[in-house]
């Protein structure tokens, strides 16, 4: 890799952080064959459950270079969002930390979106791609592993091993030469603490999530009712889980996040079992507004607590 491109990757490393990313890395835009092979697996044992559009777009997901016409490299970053361990719903309820603050879409496509004009104004007046953060048919922990900045665990979440997993990922595909990290080796070694804590076997194997049995899946991407034989197995969980990622020695000594966006909403922390039993929509609009449980809906959102309450 030339000099150009080294200092191309240092200067938009330097302006990522100091846009508030939390760590970047930097990959290569080429197909990515061992996870096209893992993903084709993982649909054909019916493990995505509902999630239909994984299906679909099979060869822009696998290879960013049918995505982005002329794409050379990727951008990769990360944002903590692992809150302050004092942070939780005093109602006893749980809901993922993900969805505590505000959407994070907005919080890291701004910030994509600054860092894109940084490097067409700054870096390089003929690079041109786009940036995306969940919201196309990109394989982005596959990237973020390429671009060195952690491995699969096996709740299969990417590691960071300063940071865990509680982070979101964006990327930007370019069209210009940026140097690609290195792979980190994994490091579970022998744990299994995140496969023996799922209440409902949803790791059914190291690596590999069946989402038909998950509760991040069956509370957010699940359009159907929760089947009754999960009713014991919940833990109050009412909008996504945590315990795979809880358990994780890798985020025991992780540092809380510095995003104010990402901060437990009051009205969230606030509210009693008995508000939450009785939502209504005009509440929920209220309280969700720029929030990630918006996904859910309103009628989502209320089937949920009614499954979690016995009503």
């Amino acid at each position: 890799m030339d000099l150009v491109a080294l200092e191309r990757s240092r200067l938009i490393r330097q302006e990522a952080l100091r846009l508030g990313f939390d760590e970047v890395g930097f990959a290569s835009a080429t197909e990515l064959k061992e996870d096209a092979a893992f993903l084709k697996e993982w649909l054909n044992r019916g493990y995505h459950a509902g999630m239909d559009y994984m299906s679909r777009n099979f060869e822009k997901r696998t290879n960013p270079q049918k995505l982005i016409e002329d794409a050379k490299s990727v951008v990769v970053v990360l944002q903590n969002y692992f809150p302050p361990k004092k942070e939780g719903l005093k109602s006893g309820l749980k809901l993922a930390k993900y969805a505590y603050g505000r959407d994070y879409h907005k919080v890291l496509k701004k910030r994509l979106k600054q860092l894109m004009t940084y490097i067409q104004s700054e870096i390089s007046d003929e690079a041109n791609g786009r940036f995306f953060v969940d919201s196309a048919p990109v394989l982005e922990r596959s990237l973020a592993v390429r671009a060195g900045l952690g491995w699969r665990g096996k709740n299969s979440n990417l590691i960071h091993p300063r940071i865990g997993s509680f982070v979101f990922i964006g990327e930007i595909i370019l069209n210009i030469e940026l140097p690609s990290g290195e792979p980190i080796r994994e490091a579970c070694g022998g744990c299994t603490r995140c496969i023996e804590a799922c209440p409902t076997g949803a790791l059914v194997s190291p690596y590999r999530l069946d989402a038909n049995r998950c509760i991040s899946y069956l509370t957010i991407e699940n359009k159907n009712e929760i089947p009754d034989h999960f009713r014991e197995q919940m833990n109050e969980w009412f909008f996504g889980c945590d315990i795979c990622q809880d358990v994780c020695p890798w985020n025991w000594k992780a540092r809380p996040h510095k995003e104010s966006d990402f901060v437990l909403r009051s009205e969230f922390q606030q509210m009693t079992r008995d508000e939450w039993s009785q939502l209504d929509e005009n509440t929920f609009d209220e309280i969700s507004r720029g929030s990630p449980i918006r996904r859910a809906g309103y009628q989502g959102l209320k089937r949920n607590l009614n499954f979690i309450l016995g009503q």
